[in-house]
């Protein structure tokens, strides 16, 4: 095992432990599936849920999974077999995730910062009912600018006098 991979192993369990014991953590934000509402590089701030509380449909939860946490926001609570699931979406997300049941749920988010430290209004990311196609496709033209960037070699004129 790598020691990157070691450490982000550590930090997983740590971070686990610390919700169990009742603690709000902070996590970075990586990837792009809760398009606008969290941006890659925000801290995202999880608390654990409250004994007897049930999250409600649109709130914005993080579920436990072999490689980390999954931030994706709430699309409905289901009862099977006496057993409470979760199904949750990513905002920018294709599709659904599988149900998770209650005792995967880590926490839900409650505060979000920008990179760069301001505080995102709450009004900005509880939104409950996401427009998923118009965020696919903000995500989608983000991908490709990313892309034209990466082949595009810089222009060695820029900045130049003339």
């Amino acid at each position: 095992m790598s020691k990157n991979r070691l450490s982000h192993t550590v930090l997983k369990e740590i971070g686990f432990s610390l919700l169990a014991e009742g603690k709000t953590i902070r996590v970075k934000a990586d990837g792009l599936s809760m398009y606008p509402s969290v941006k890659p590089g925000s801290i995202i701030f999880i608390e654990p849920l409250k004994e007897g509380i049930i999250p409600a449909a649109g709130e914005i939860i993080a579920w436990k999974k072999e490689s980390g946490f999954v931030v994706h926001r709430l699309v409905r609570h289901l009862k099977i077999d006496k057993t409470d699931y979760f199904v949750t979406r990513g905002d920018s997300s294709m599709d659904e995730d599988d149900p998770v049941p209650f005792d995967q749920i880590a926490g839900k988010v409650v505060k979000i910062e920008y990179p760069e430290g301001k505080n995102v209004p709450e009004n900005r990311y509880s939104n409950k009912k996401p427009n998923y196609r118009l965020y696919r496709l903000f995500v989608w033209i983000i991908l490709q600018i990313s892309r034209i960037k990466r082949i595009m070699p810089p222009n060695p004129r820029k900045g130049a006098d003339r």
